[in-house]
């Protein structure tokens, strides 16, 4: 029998009492066209909830929308009609949020939807590994068949590009022949994972300090406080000092709620999947362990939506951990993304999970003090909680021991681009550019001489190969314009442009703004043009620039100039 909390509960005391929006609606929201018998037939057999229960989960919407549209190939517009009926809400609410995330196809009227869609990834690391002329030839071959050829931001997978995707099924290092025979065989589900499951977890030791806790042997304040002593920081970008969270979050009022984010979508970062797909216990009983610590009621887990083979597997340990367990588990929930990089900012995440379209929340209130459906609100990413374990069984001294040039501690440097060994490295904290090449990654590609890299993604600016003797961790890259952000690192080579590389950055800041607010919106639009320009009009950019800096609501447009200043400042000569 499972020892979770019952899922009505989670209605009751999470959804419907502190969002009134949740609420039941005591007479239909539905105006204008009105749902088929047909349709709504066909939705009712998907959904995931009886219908009662189902109209008091306003927070469901995206999860029902995945169903059809993974069903349906789309959401036809009769489905969304009869979705709305179903769900007692207005037909708008259905069409905003299903229009607002790229993984949702709304199929209308008299259209046909693709039997699937083959993405093909532009980020740069796939860009400069030749994905613009896969693309162009997949087009070329499958121009006329029922699949849909569509460029898409990056997937999360820049250690093996170029990547595409055939419906859910990965295909990294991809040529045209791999993709053709992947759609040949009709080839759309994702590749099964050789991981450590909850018995090989357990028979090494696994949850062995999540029983101590439960039982009494581990104190609680003591895990806080190593947790404080190590000095581990928020590792999705932010830094923001983990214990400290913690203690913050567990002085608010019961109940409090706990939202994990593992939608790293920032382009170039690919660590937390990796972790993912060999060890995800390690990770759960890290974010059960902080459950336990700060007094956690309900957990929802955020994955990001092109992690299909993460999310198989994390549905089949969690469902093996909730029969198995000897211990009373909290409410967790593992909620779907649908390809928003927004989603990232911890309060769009938040507002994604309640079902809504993913845009962030003017702070104050920050979400440790009302976040998910109003509540207390511990927000983690996942490698954080992915430390939890190690740092308590081995001591914070443990974690805190590592680390070069005066910086404490381990980073998981994901690493791409023009080096011969691209992939996760676990490297001490504060290890320079040019010794993370040569000692993890097996140096430079053959023909490739070390030009540029971005520290820190897309919005973690450009460096070039003469300030590669910069400590990489939090607070030693602002003197330069930059930031380490979540770690990720591409390298450019000598063939490669820092200018190319902050246009196609810019490129998938003005694909991946929410809209809501306009210097963001229309500033990175409005940047990629100017930074077509043969010759670039650095005044009228760096007036753009400071508009976005200063009156963006989120990171998102705050941070989309800097690589576009680092051009300016590193790489004067491929502007002028």
């Amino acid at each position: 029998m499972s020892n979770q909390k019952s899922n009505s509960q989670s209605v009751v005391a999470f959804a419907s009492a502190n969002d009134m929006s949740l609420k039941i609606r005591q007479k239909s929201q539905l105006k204008g066209r009105q749902a088929d018998e047909a349709s709504l037939q066909e939705v009712r057999a998907l959904l995931l909830l009886d219908s009662e229960v189902l109209k008091q989960r306003r927070d469901l919407l995206i999860e029902q929308l995945h169903k059809i549209n993974d069903t349906f190939r789309g959401l036809h517009e009769r489905h969304l009609v009869a979705l709305a009926k179903l769900m007692n809400i207005s037909m708008a609410e259905v069409y905003e949020v299903a229009t607002f995330y790229h993984h949702f196809e709304v199929i209308r009227e008299g259209e046909q939807a693709p039997q699937f869609t083959l993405r093909v990834c532009d980020g740069l690391s796939c860009e400069m590994a030749g994905a613009a002329t896969l693309l162009n030839k997949l087009k070329a071959s499958l121009g006329t068949s029922k699949v849909k050829v569509v460029s898409a931001p990056c997937v999360g997978r820049c250690e093996q590009a170029p990547v595409a995707v055939v419906h859910q099924h990965e295909i990294g290092h991809a040529s045209v022949e791999k993709v053709l025979a992947a759609v040949q065989a009709e080839a759309t589900q994702p590749v099964a994972l050789d991981y450590i499951d909850l018995n090989a977890y357990v028979a090494e030791g696994g949850y062995a300090l999540l029983q101590a806790l439960n039982s009494g042997q581990q104190d609680a304040e003591a895990v806080m406080k190593a947790m404080e002593d190590s000095g581990l920081r928020g590792l999705g970008g932010a830094g923001f000092p983990a214990g400290r969270k913690w203690r913050i979050v567990s002085e608010q009022a019961a109940p409090r709620l706990m939202a994990v984010n593992i939608d790293e979508g920032e382009p170039g970062t690919f660590k937390d999947r990796t972790y993912l797909e060999r060890d995800p216990h390690r990770f759960l009983e890290g974010m059960l362990v902080a459950a336990h610590v700060v007094g956690i009621d309900a957990i929802y887990i955020y994955l990001r939506d092109e992690y299909h083979a993460c999310r198989q597997v994390l549905e089949a340990e969690l469902q093996k951990l909730k029969t198995n367990s000897a211990i009373q588990l909290p409410m967790i929930e593992l909620r779907r993304g649908a390809g928003a990089y927004i989603c990232g900012e911890e309060s769009a995440m938040i507002e994604s999970i309640e079902g809504k379209r993913g845009e962030p929340r003017m702070r104050p209130p920050y979400i440790a003090q009302v976040g998910l459906f109003g509540r207390p609100t511990l927000e983690h990413n996942f490698e954080t909680l992915y430390w939890v374990r190690d740092i308590v069984q081995k001591g914070p001294d443990w974690f805190s021991g590592f680390g070069r040039h005066g910086r404490k501690g381990l980073r998981s440097f994901s690493v791409s681009g023009r080096v011969k060994k691209p992939g996760v490295k676990l490297a001490p904290a504060g290890i320079t550019m040019a010794e993370l090449i040569e000692e993890y990654c097996g140096g430079m590609q053959d023909g490739h001489n070390f030009y540029a890299y971005l520290p820190g993604g897309a919005s973690g600016g450009i460096l070039p190969a003469s300030l590669s003797d910069i400590p990489l961790d939090f607070d030693t890259l602002q003197a330069y314009g930059c930031f380490i952000g979540s770690a990720a690192v591409i390298v450019l080579g000598h063939q490669d442009s820092a200018r190319n590389a902050a246009l196609n950055m810019m490129n998938f800041f003005a694909h991946e703004s929410c809209g809501q607010c306009t210097p963001c919106r229309v500033g990175t639009e409005k940047a990629v043009q100017l930074m077509q320009a043969a010759v670039w009009d650095n005044a009228t950019l760096d007036d753009l620039n400071q508009v976005m800096t200063d009156a963006s609501i989120c990171g998102l447009g705050q941070a989309a100039p800097n690589p576009v200043r680092c051009v300016q400042k590193y790489f004067p000569q491929e502007v002028a």
